[in-house]
């Protein structure tokens, strides 16, 4: 099957302190997180001025795509501009007809996959006669994702003798984690890639005992999501006498806020007040490791590529139109009837 582009599909930011409020408002619309969760997160975007790396780093990101595949590749956001729905329309005014989808994340489950696929259901509804969609697989455990982060592990250490290695990864509700992958796999489909790509990346650093904690929580408090905090985490492992603390936010593909804030700020400087040392693994970003997966993503496609991967797990998250992969993948939580 022939393909005329690839779509970059991504969450969105904000790139100016007036868009940060619409765009916080897009994101959790429908979802009930109260105004003042709102205002507080608003003044984490704030702190850096309104802007989020999250664009930049895309585009970057799509600069050295472009140099490896044989297609144009177009970008396009769930939240923010360029907004998805408008880049298909501009796909379609050129001409394509069919084209590859990479949603820049590695996992599954309802926000890490199903989500892109409604993104695509939805603007392919928006856009008449659009383009016809086909989403790239997970990839959590292809070789390059892990050796990008064994490698950041590593430089991120150098300076300890000892250290503690945390893996962190975007928070979310237990009951939308429960249900993400189908029974007879035993759900849970994001924490457990999660676990298996900190297993592979600790394996390849060579370390056996370590930590995988989360981050990023939002909604309402009595609503139970996975646990334990990385910041509460940082306070438990001084209290166990630890010294030195390496996180590795390896449920990110770059810098999102989410990694320069809950991190970069709030971790490092809860580690520093307690006296600790602490260090934070790169994200892929611009490693040109990451590059070349998506490139490979493409090839399988394109060319019949083999799958590379390191896991046993099925080689999932390949929809057609925003089609789920399979029933009962990555399904939302059922919210609670009142």
């Amino acid at each position: 099957m022939s393909y005329d582009a690839l779509l970059w599909l991504s969450f969105g930011g904000p790139e100016g302190p007036e868009d940060v409020r619409p765009f916080l408002e897009n994101v959790t619309r429908g979802r009930g997180v109260p105004p003042e969760r709102l205002d507080e997160v608003e003044q984490h975007y704030q702190h850096f001025g309104g802007v989020s790396p999250i664009n930049a780093l895309n585009r970057a990101a799509i600069a050295a795509v472009e140099r490896l595949v044989d297609l144009p590749v177009y970008f396009g956001n769930r939240n923010w501009h360029p907004m998805v729905e408008d880049t298909l329309a501009e796909m379609k005014e050129v001409g394509i007809r069919r084209a590859l989808v990479f949603p820049t994340s590695a996992y599954g489950g309802y926000s890490a996959c199903r989500q892109y696929d409604e993104d695509i259901l939805r603007a392919r509804a928006a856009v008449p006669d659009a383009p016809e969609l086909v989403k790239l697989r997970q990839f959590f455990d292809h070789p390059l994702f892990i050796d990008s982060f064994a490698d950041a592990v590593r430089a991120a250490a150098a300076d300890f003798a000892d250290y503690r290695l945390v893996f962190t990864a975007h928070s979310v509700p237990m009951s939308a984690d429960k249900a993400a992958g189908p029974p007879e796999e035993g759900g849970h489909r994001y924490s457990r890639q999660v676990l298996e790509a900190s297993r592979l990346v600790a394996g390849s650093v060579g370390v056996s005992d370590y930590d995988v904690v989360w981050q990023s929580r939002s909604g309402p408090p009595q609503v139970p999501w996975l646990e334990p905090d990385i910041v509460d985490h940082v306070e438990a492992l001084h209290d166990k006498g630890v010294a030195n603390v390496v996180v590795c936010p390896i449920g990110f593909v770059s810098d999102h806020l989410e990694v320069v804030w809950d991190l970069d700020t709030e971790a490092r400087d809860r580690a520093a007040g307690l006296g600790m040392g602490f260090a934070r693994a790169a994200t892929p970003n611009d490693d040109p490791r990451f590059a070349e997966l998506v490139a490979e993503l493409v090839a399988e496609h394109l060319t019949g590529a083999p799958v590379r991967k390191l896991s046993a797990f099925p080689a999932a998250g390949c929809t057609v139109n925003g089609a789920p992969c399979a029933p009962l993948c990555c399904e939302p939580a059922k919210r609670p009837k009142h």
